[in-house]
């Protein structure tokens, strides 16, 4: 999985995998699902992405099954 973000237009891309896409849906006004030929997303569009949710800082939590994750409490 790769997430670009393009500062230029404010717009982040969530690509799921290399599969060249064959259908796009409009979510809504600013978000855009990419489909591939067998219904399975490819990528997620997310325009004016700024206004929509801070991406200065993007964190990645892999959790193993049958885990929680441990809050961190005080830092």
């Amino acid at each position: 999985m790769k997430i670009k973000y393009f500062e230029d237009t404010d717009t982040v891309l969530f690509e799921f995998n290399s599969v060249t896409p064959t259908e796009t849906r409009e979510l809504s006004e600013d978000i855009y699902l990419d489909l591939d030929d067998a219904g399975h997303i490819v990528s997620i569009t997310v325009e004016h992405a700024s206004l929509r949710s801070d991406f200065a800082e993007v964190s990645f939590l892999r959790i193993k099954s049958g885990t929680l994750p441990v809050p961190v409490v005080g830092s």
